[in-house]
């Protein structure tokens, strides 16, 4: 335990060292129960947000998502509820998952989405970070929207390309699909994007230095690499499968350096 305290702690140092932020993902209200009910999920949430108060980090990001059955009015306002809790002083930056649209996403269910949780892809700023935020539903499948598809990748192009003019030293995406699980060129699954996609956004981000992905989806963990970039998919804040356990990560940036580590919840001083 006094290792792990001591782990945590240098994690959150001060502001001078660097700044942290938490990865959260797939806390999917409904999911447990088959859209019954959700009483784990508000349990596993509010239990996360509640150690993100504490630890005080720059920001929260939940990689998608959100709720199990998109649109549904009972799993959105309980996922609106329970982050309404964050401390107002700590950013949250939602991002559009599968379950949050439809399957493949339309362009009916991009504007719900929108007027729900506000945008699908988007850029922020903090510190030394850029981040950017994709709709990796659009990657997956833009059969029912591929004009929304081919506007966000050139839009994502575009914001590389001034992120690096601008001289931010970390380009940091998050998304809700993994590009890949275990190498660049596996086979197309449920879990990734098809290599098609895939590799076109590849080589958007090694043209323009981008070292870090985070994802989601697969409700577990996996960190696999290409070249310099890592494609670090994390385990769920809600429902966990595959012998995973419910947690989220922390991610501590430096200058210099990209450090993270995914946390059980049990693991958690």
């Amino acid at each position: 335990m006094r290792k792990r305290i001591a782990i945590l702690a240098l994690c959150f140092a001060g502001a001078a060292a660097g700044q942290t932020f938490i990865q959260m993902t797939d806390p999917q209200f409904g999911f447990f129960t088959g859209n019954k009910g959700f009483e784990q999920e508000t349990a596993n949430f509010e239990f996360a947000f509640a150690a993100a108060n504490r630890l005080k980090p720059a920001f929260v990001v939940n990689t998608g998502d959100l709720v199990n059955q998109a649109g549904d009015a009972a799993q959105i306002a309980e996922y609106k509820r329970i982050a309404a809790k964050l401390n107002p002083a700590i950013k949250l930056y939602n991002v559009a998952g599968n379950h949050d649209l439809a399957d493949p996403p339309s362009k009916e269910s991009l504007e719900k989405y929108r007027a729900a949780f506000g945008p699908d892809y988007y850029t922020f700023r903090v510190g030394d970070i850029a981040g950017f935020v994709l709709n990796s539903a659009l990657e997956k499948d833009a059969s029912q929207a591929p004009e929304e598809a081919a506007r966000m990748e050139a839009w994502f192009g575009a914001e590389l390309a001034k992120a690096r003019q601008d001289g931010v030293k970390h380009l940091i995406v998050f998304q809700h699909h993994s590009l890949f699980l275990d190498k660049p060129d596996e086979p197309d699954q449920y879990f990734n994007i098809p290599s098609g996609v895939r590799l076109r956004y590849l080589g958007l981000l090694h043209q323009f230095g981008v070292k870090y992905v985070f994802a989601g989806h697969y409700h577990r963990n996996a960190e696999p690499r290409d070249a310099d970039l890592e494609m670090i998919t994390t385990g769920a804040v809600g429902k966990p499968l595959g012998g995973s356990k419910s947690g989220f990560r922390i991610v501590k940036v430096t200058p210099d350096s990209v450090t993270q580590k995914y946390w059980d919840f049990g693991d958690l001083p």
